[in-house]
């Protein structure tokens, strides 16, 4: 059975991304990256790929020389078919990979029409036989439920070679492999047809039989902090899984290119025998910068007690705030410089900025501004600046300013 040579067998960074500012900013950290279409997928507000702009997306993913994986991961109804049957034909026709599944219906549509498959954590594999189940019917590759430890892990891997991803970072789900009917339930919006409002993480009140609220720490009674397992890289890398999954579909292009970078710069440390304690609290510190809703580290060592929990902390908890600032306005690639109308706030020599557009996403510093052609140290609002930049940008990107929080 598999025997990890780490040498050799380094896991592949997976990355969620849902546009092309998104694949840009993960660009030169990523290893594959996996998205969605306008259908069939639990991230649905994730729709800015379509059908018509699939194969021109699954060419800009492969001349970035990366892998691309096309999430098709809904429970299929039976009037979803004929769309379904279109949809696997549109990815017949394309460069993708492989499609992450698990509707059987999915599963043998795509293997029938000789489409490469992954099954989808959805599925919620726990255990060798289902593993070796799936890969009898022609998956390559299984994303190993969120709720197994890291022992258990090992085990199947010791025990099958199809190929196995886990979860690394990103949020968790009350409900098991993210099967969950509270959204339904209680608005009419499917999880399960990606559609979730997530009302886990609204704030709640526990009331008695009585009509008395019962205190409790927090109101967020329900709101699972996030995985993170950057501090975890070589546990995970010597279990010999085949790649790393960050979930995050839905998060902005930060997110994306602060937590690919992290877990990069963690898995080439780990190669090169330069991974410390040190280096592994840097990293934690820039994730936090970005969403999140504080960390654990899930299932991995047993399951989690109430510091699984964020009771007490809101939607987001990072320590550091984009700031809308202004749009460009037009661009200047000879002389590497932006205008910039400064619409929202005001900008000033040495500020962090992001420029994010619909193919855009550049971080920098502010190193050079200019006032009616002339340099300046500070502009305020409502001002036409000009700006150096250290990339394309294009009319219409925002600009914003990272301004951090006091904790941080």
């Amino acid at each position: 059975m598999f025997k990890p040579d780490i040498a050799d067998h380094m896991p592949e960074l997976v990355l969620g991304v849902r546009n092309y500012a998104s694949l840009e900013a993960c660009k030169d950290h990523a290893d594959a990256v996996y998205f969605s279409l306008d259908r069939f997928s639990l991230r649905a507000r994730a729709c800015d790929i379509t059908g018509d702009s699939l194969v021109r997306f699954v060419d800009k993913v492969k001349s970035n020389g990366l892998r691309a994986y096309l999430t098709l991961n809904t429970v299929i109804y039976p009037d979803d078919l004929p769309a379904l049957d279109e949809v696997l034909q549109l990815v017949s026709s394309s460069d993708v990979d492989s499609i992450i599944a698990w509707d059987p219906a999915v599963v043998m549509r795509a293997i029938d029409n000789d489409i490469d498959v992954h099954i989808s954590t959805q599925a919620n594999v726990s255990n060798t036989d289902t593993v070796d189940f799936y890969g009898s019917l022609g998956a390559s590759r299984v994303v190993l439920s969120r709720e197994l430890t890291l022992e258990q892990i090992r085990t199947i891997r010791q025990n099958t070679d199809v190929e196995l991803e886990v979860f690394v970072h990103g949020a968790m789900c009350q409900a098991i492999s993210g099967r969950c009917y509270l959204s339904a339930y209680l608005l009419g919006r499917s999880g399960n047809c990606g559609e979730c409002a997530q009302p886990c993480r609204w704030g709640w009140s526990l009331v008695g039989d009585d009509g008395s609220v019962v205190k409790v720490d927090g109101k967020y009674l329900l709101s699972a902090r996030d995985l993170c397992m950057i501090e975890h890289i070589p546990e995970l890398v010597d279990a010999g899984v085949d790649a790393f999954k960050v979930e995050g579909r839905l998060r902005d292009s930060r997110y994306t290119s602060c937590v690919s970078r992290c877990y990069s710069q963690a898995l080439d440390a780990y190669r090169n025998g330069e991974y410390t304690h040190e280096k592994t609290k840097d990293w934690k510190t820039q994730l936090a910068g970005v969403f999140n809703r504080g960390f654990s580290t899930g299932f991995y060592f047993g399951n989690p007690g109430p510091d699984g929990l964020s009771p007490d902390l809101e939607m987001n908890v990072s320590n550091v705030n984009k700031v809308a600032v202004g749009v460009i306005t037009n661009y200047y690639p000879k002389v590497g410089a932006a205008a910039v109308n400064l619409q929202e706030s005001h900008l000033k020599l040495g500020d962090e900025i992001l420029i994010e557009g619909k193919t855009t996403y550049l971080e920098q510093e502010v190193v050079s501004l200019l006032s009616d052609a002339i340099p300046a140290k500070r502009a305020e609002k409502g001002q036409e600046i000009g700006l150096a930049v250290d990339g394309k940008v294009r009319e219409n990107d925002k600009v914003f300013r990272l301004e951090y929080t006091a904790e941080s």
